[in-house]
């Protein structure tokens, strides 16, 4: 998913060598052209806490806790604090194709897997890069802006699990009202909204294989539909998070409109340390926080809201005493809670490194493009390939022999995009994959700057489950993240199933007219497999295994009688009192697509299931638990 990105900035700096002078130009352009001094909406005002006490203190001012605390402040006589532990959007996160470069830079986590031995073979210290956005936005500045739903029978199962009001109807709902749908053959469409804050829309710039990649799916027997409207399986040119050619995350969407209104205070590099609760009432009472390197402590006088995604969000909960008790004890930690913090995560893991090869020049390859025009381009008017999601410029779900038996519960996604590893001659691609040398040497190298494109067969419900651990007590040191990538071997059997796909797909009619065909150098590692064998691709899937940036399920949502349940279908956290989570973490299970456009739908129900309980008298219910 980083391909689209790498290219057109390495096509930025090609022509002038190791050479950044481009990109004061790019900074000084979008200046000029777009950006504060004419934006109405300008970017929210950074401050410290005015106060030492407000109703609502949200922590996190990601994906989700960007669209909560905007909503929570609609009601006039709240007072609403966001801390945010990173710093606020710039010039460069604006542009789409630059998604890539903003991993591994001070936005950015900088998380890694543990390694295990069964997946990230190819990746240095056999670990995967796990980004997650450091900024306010959070993961909707650093992802790569696709707008994908999820399937409804993925919200269905969230119903059965013992969690009303999570069911498609409603889901629905709450992703119609962020959405303002720019795409004009979905004007009409039940499924979509227009005139909410989130803008959605295609990239306006594309590559011809695209069109060949959904034409290719229709002469395997799939459609070309709208996988976010009533059928899911079938393919499509992606739809994005993205306005005017620039990116539209959840600071930009919720929080900029909002900048002046009083009863919000947004504080930014303000890193939250721990949740301060009553050990005798297990009561929130607010957050503590370094900020400067200073130690502040800030009250809530209604409920903490944890918004900081499914690595940090348990992290906090066990920093503050609530999660395993026997893990919790290990690390020191006093505990009050004993629950399954940290359980449950999944992950959409992919193959990557598939490579087709072309020989006409219809991929993005580094030194194609001319630098100057390609950056004024996009400065004049927000177009061009600067425009495009990331890397990725096609969408598909399909059924593998092991899908539901239905077809509309597809178990394989695709991420098509108009370039491959080998695109940028080493330049970037191989650092943000974090691959070894000898496996891009091996591989890659050969046909550097060759014109390729890619599918990236990505598995939707994964059995496998993985956990996250603190490394000690110390808040500032990163959490021990076990993806547990493949545990189960049911996994690489459905994925393998959708690898051989992606191969139909690739050698449909469509695709003859440039010439189109696989490149066939084997990995280190997998040399004594037969090209294209069933074990092949199950070597490749351990070597190449590639996170879609989708963790979830660190606190899982589910009823008191779900002893692996963390919080309650109003997302209150089991037991005590004052306390939400609301963000990636609570889904039970993972969502079939990218996980994005959900957990902003998560935010707009969490918000109203906030506004419910206090507009009417009920924000002290809990569901209580025995204490430790």
């Amino acid at each position: 998913m980083v391909l689209n990105a790498i290219m057109v900035t390495s096509a930025l700096k090609g022509a002038v060598g190791t050479s950044f002078w481009l990109l004061p130009l790019l900074l000084a352009g979008l200046t000029y052209f777009q950006y504060d001094l004419v934006d109405p909406e300008s970017r929210p005002i950074d401050r410290y806490p005015v106060e030492s006490e407000y109703d609502f203190v949200v922590v996190g001012g990601g994906s989700a806790g960007a669209v909560v605390a905007s909503r929570l402040s609609e009601v006039p006589e709240w007072k609403v604090l966001l801390l945010e532990a990173g710093p606020d959007e710039n010039e460069i996160t604006d542009v789409p194709s630059l998604s890539a470069y903003l991993q591994l830079t001070k936005l950015d986590w900088q998380y890694k897997t543990e390694p295990t031995g069964m997946a990230c073979l190819a990746m240095k210290g056999a670990r995967c890069n796990w980004p997650r956005g450091k900024v306010l936005g959070g993961s909707s500045v650093l992802n790569y802006m696709l707008y994908v739903r999820g399937n409804r029978k993925d919200y269905e199962h969230w119903e059965a699990l013992g969690n009303p009001g999570w069911g498609y109807e409603q889901a629905l709902h709450y992703f119609k009202k962020s959405e303002d749908n720019r795409n004009p053959y979905l004007a009409k469409s039940p499924y979509h909204g227009t005139g909410g804050l989130l803008t959605v829309q295609e990239a306006p710039w594309r590559t011809p294989l695209v069109v060949a990649f959904v034409q290719a799916g229709v002469e395997i027997g799939y459609q070309n539909r709208d996988i976010n409207g009533e059928l899911q399986t079938g393919f499509m040119i992606a739809q994005g998070t993205i306005r005017r050619g620039s990116r539209c995350s959840t600071a930009k969407a919720f929080l900029r409109p909002i900048r002046l209104r009083r009863n919000i205070h947004t504080a930014m590099n303000s890193h939250v340390t721990k949740i301060l609760i009553d050990p005798l009432t297990l009561r929130a009472l607010g957050v503590e926080f370094v900020r400067d390197g200073k130690r502040h402590i800030v009250k809530a006088r209604k409920e903490v809201i944890l918004s900081a995604g499914a690595i940090n969000s348990p992290q906090i909960l066990m920093l503050s005493g609530i999660g395993p008790k026997e893990h919790l004890r290990h690390i020191g930690v006093p505990v009050l809670m004993d629950l399954k913090v940290g359980d449950n995560l999944q992950d959409h893991v992919a193959m990557g490194g598939l490579t087709f090869l072309v020989d006409k020049p219809v991929a993005i390859v580094q030194d194609r493009f001319s630098p100057i025009g390609l950056t004024m381009r996009y400065l004049v008017d927000g177009a061009g390939p600067m425009t495009t999601l990331g890397g990725v410029e096609g969408l598909a779900f399909v059924n593998t022999k092991f899908a539901n038996e239905s077809g509309t519960w597809p178990d394989i996604q695709f991420h098509m995009a108009p370039a491959s590893i080998n695109s940028d001659a080493g330049a970037q691609v191989r650092r943000i994959f974090g691959l070894t040398d000898t496996v891009y040497d091996t591989v890659y190298r050969p046909i550097a700057n060759k014109d390729a494109w890619t599918i990236m067969p990505l598995l939707l419900r994964p059995r496998s489950r993985g956990t996250v651990r603190l490394r000690s007590s110390n808040p500032f040191h990163k959490p021990i993240i076990n993806a547990n990538y493949f545990s189960d071997p049911k996994d690489v059997a459905v994925l393998v199933e959708g690898v051989k796909i992606a191969m139909k797909v690739s050698e449909a009619e469509v695709f003859r007219q440039f010439g189109s065909r696989v490149y066939r150098r084997k990995l280190p590692g997998c040399q004594h497999l037969r090209f294209g064998s069933d074990a092949y691709w199950e070597c490749q899937i351990r070597h190449i295994s590639m996170t879609i940036y989708h963790p979830v399920g660190t606190a899982k949502m589910g009823p008191r009688s779900d002893r692996n349940s963390v919080v309650d279908p109003a997302l209150r956290v089991h037991g005590v009192k004052g306390l939400r989570v609301i963000d990636a973490s609570i889904m039970p299970t993972i969502t079939s697509g990218n996980t994005n456009a959900p957990v902003i739908m998560i935010a707009e129900k969490g918000a109203d299931l906030i506004k419910s309980d206090w507009l009417t008298g009920n924000g002290e219910k809990i569901s209580p638990l025995v204490a430790i």
